[in-house]
Order: structure tokens, then C-alpha cells, then sequence
């Protein structure tokens, strides 16, 4: 089956969820990724549990439900890149594939011979992507950054949570490491675009992602809103900055959600829900009067919504033309009928389970679908098969380098 990479091949040194993100992103898109992992213990997210995939016979297996989140279609190979034969090995896979991928602090690698100037010495076609917390430069490139860190150091937290003077107001961190992914994405968008220049000039490069820097960059509309504006946003709980009526919303048994984008909207909304004289009154006749005037607007609209159950309410607007859902958890997703006919969940064969399920790649493609090729791989699952095929070493070898515990 064609796939978008399939000529590429990743050396993956990552762990956690950044890197481990581009990493299995590529790998869905086609292309060969190695993950080289350390002996005996593997990325941290192994144990980063419970819950555990649980065996055949209901035992915990030794991977953790966060690895397997991020680590489907790659090959594991453990080695101990802090010895020379293991900093060898690395170097002997690194000659022959398109990208390296690391998220060690910067200069983290240099002391093995693994940073990006030594192994673009021996690959000059070389994408070499490098994820740290703040980047190669400025005041903070050598401190560690982790995403809870970012949220609350690049301004994400400062607008997430319960507007100030409410109950349980205060910074709130995103329910996901948002900041991990966004930086993952980021981080793949940048390889291609590499891998693209490559092939029109033969040049490799390196890339600098900083979760920090996504962070910032991810502010979006708020940070536009301060840079032009001048005001500093403050957090509105589940309400927009720029658009009213746009949050929750009571209803008789529970809440709901609406998001209304437009005047047509709004009209709707104010029909369905008996309120039509809200529609000309001159408050909220557009949506600048309406963010201007939004707490009595949406308490006029709270008097109604909660008078109906959710399910009355969401029937309704969604007749009328009116954007509004319910708030799910975790279990109504995956079972909602949208995602199930999007294939959303997926599973593929595992040895110690029988077979996990995962979340399925959002991209559907025309020509080039999406690959599961192989469930999130058991620690050192495929070294001796790497390491004979990509650097030709003879069982023994194989088995010499076990013994002394580099592999």
C-alpha cells in the first residue's frame, strides 16, 4: 500500500510525549521509525501508570496506558547510548536515515557524539530535529521544561479556569498535555518542510522546537488580543473573549454547551428559545454589542436554558440551525455515533495483550491513507532484528553486546 513516508526513516531518541508524538505521527504517515530506548527500563512513560495494558491472563503488563498513546508503529531497540559501544551503534544507524528526533536538554547529546554537528559530519543529508522546554538559545536553554511548566510560564493558565471572584476560581491547567502536543505537531510540520527542501537542494538542517516557544505562539487570538488591544485577557471559565453567547450553559438536568458565530445565530437562538426581543434589542443586535453587554445577556438567556433538560434543548437548537453539543465524558466520546463512524477507535495485534485498542489518526487521505502497521512495541522488541538488518551484526555480536548490557 503507497503511504505519504514511506521512503523515510526516523531515528527516534525521544521520550515522554513531544517527541514520542512526532515520532508516532510520522510513523502513521508511513514512515520507518526506530526508537532507541535504555536497557532495562525504556521511555519513562512505561511506567507511567496505572492504568496498565493488561496480559492475556489479566495481569499488568509492563507498559503503561500513557506509552501506548504515543508509540504505535515504531521498533524498539535498547541501547545504552552513555557507553562508547552503544554511542557507536547509534552513530552506525544514524548514517543512513532521513531524520534524527531528540528532546534531550540542549547539548544533552554532544558528550556522546549524538548532537547534530557530529552525526551531520558522517550524514549531511540530515533533518535533525531537537525539542527542548525553552530552545537552543536565551536565558533559559539549559533549564528542564515540562509541559505542566510551560502552560503556567508561556500565559496558558493565566486564561484557563473560573473568572476571578467566582467559586474555585485560579490558573488551571488544560485536562491533557496540550502544550506537549501542539509542540509534537509543530515539531513534525518542521521535519517535512526540511525533508522537502532536502530533496530540491540535498541539504539537511536542524530544527529548533521549544515547547515554550509553541506555547506562546499557540496563544492565538488572546495574544493578538493583548498585542493589539493593549489589555491584558483574563480568564473567563468556559466563556470566549471575542464572541458572545459562546460557553455553557444550565439546563434542568445538567449543562450544555452553545456556540453561536454569527447574527443569523443569535437570531435562531433568540427564537427557540421564546426570546425573540432580544434580537432587536440594541445591546445585542451584533456581536461587538453583545460582548460589551454579555453578562446581561446571558443571564436573560440562563432563565430559559434551564427551565428544559439538556436533551430537549440540544434537539431543538440543532433543528433550528443553532451550534450546540453536549459536554461528554470520556465515555460518551467514544461512544457518540460521529466518532464511531469515523473509525476513531481502532485495534491492532499485540503480544503480551492479544490486542490493544488505540485512538486512531485524525488525517484521512485520498491516495496515501494512514498506516497501523504494529501496536506500540514491548521494550527491546525489535533490536536484534534492527541491528541485523540496518548494521549487518552477527548473532554473536548481537549476543556479546546483550551480555555486557549494552543492548
Amino acid at each position: 500500500m503507497n503511504h505519504s513516508l514511506s521512503h523515510v526513516t526516523v531515528l527516534d531518541l525521544s521520550r515522554i510525549l513531544a517527541g514520542p508524538w512526532a515520532g508516532q505521527l510520522l510513523a502513521d504517515l508511513g514512515a520507518d521509525v526506530i526508537k532507541v530506548e535504555r536497557p532495562g527500563m525504556g521511555d519513562d512513560t512505561r511506567s507511567w501508570g496505572p492504568p496498565f495494558l493488561r496480559g492475556t491472563a489479566g495481569e499488568d503488563s509492563a507498559d503503561a496506558a500513557y506509552f501506548l498513546c504515543a508509540n504505535r508503529n515504531k521498533k524498539s531497540v535498547t541501547v545504552d547510548i552513555t557507553t562508547s559501544e552503544g554511542q557507536s551503534i547509534v552513530r552506525d544507524l544514524a548514517r543512513d536515515v532521513d531524520v534524527v528526533l531528540e528532546n534531550f536538554k540542549v547539548d544533552g547529546l554532544k558528550a556522546y557524539g549524538l548532537d547534530y554537528e557530529s552525526l551531520k559530519a558522517i550524514n549531511p543529508r540530515l533533518v535533525y530535529c531537537s525539542i527542548t522546554g525553552f530552545g537552543q538559545t536565551g536565558p533559559y536553554a539549559s533549564r528542564p521544561g515540562y509541559d505542566f511548566l510551560i502552560q503556567a510560564m508561556a500565559g496558558l493558565m493565566s486564561i484557563t479556569g473560573r473568572e476571578a471572584g467566582q467559586a474555585g476560581a485560579g490558573p488551571q491547567k488544560s485536562g491533557v498535555a496540550v502544550t506537549d502536543l501542539l509542540t509534537g505537531l509543530y515539531a513534525t510540520i518542521g521535519i517535512l518542510a526540511a525533508l522537502t527542501h532536502r530533496e530540491r537542494t540535498g541539504v539537511g538542517q536542524h530544527i529548533d522546537v521549544a515547547l515554550m516557544d509553541v506555547q506562546v505562539a499557540c496563544l492565538a487570538n488572546q495574544a493578538m488580543n493583548y498585542l493589539v488591544g493593549g489589555k491584558v485577557p483574563q480568564r473567563l471559565g468556559n466563556a470566549h473573549p471575542n464572541v458572545v453567547p459562546y460557553q455553557d450553559f444550565p439546563t434542568a438536568d445538567g449543562f450544555m454547551i452553545i456556540a453561536v458565530g454569527n447574527d443569523t445565530q443569535f437570531n435562531r437562538l433568540c427564537a427557540e428559545l421564546g426570546l425573540a426581543d432580544l434580537a432587536t434589542d440594541p445591546r445585542f443586535t451584533t456581536n461587538q454589542q453583545r460582548v460589551a453587554n454579555r453578562i446581561a445577556l446571558v443571564d436573560r438567556l440562563c432563565t430559559v436554558t434551564r427551565t428544559r433538560s439538556t436533551a430537549h434543548w440540544l434537539a431543538a437548537l440543532e433543528s433550528a440551525g443553532v451550534p450546540c453539543g453536549p459536554i461528554n465524558a470520556i465515555d460518551a466520546v467514544f461512544a457518540d455515533p460521529q466518532v464511531r463512524a469515523r473509525d476513531m477507535q481502532i485495534e491492532l495485534p499485540h503480544p503480551v495483550a492479544g490486542k490493544v485498542s488505540l485512538v486512531a489518526n485524525p488525517l484521512r487521505f485520498s491516495e496515501t491513507p494512514v498506516a497501523y502497521r504494529s501496536a506500540p512495541p514491548l521494550l527491546g522488541e525489535h533490536t536484534r532484528e534492527v541491528l541485523a538488518e540496518r548494521l549487518a551484526l552477527s548473532a554473536s555480536r548481537i549476543d556479546e553486546l546483550a551480555a555486557k548490557g549494552i543492548i
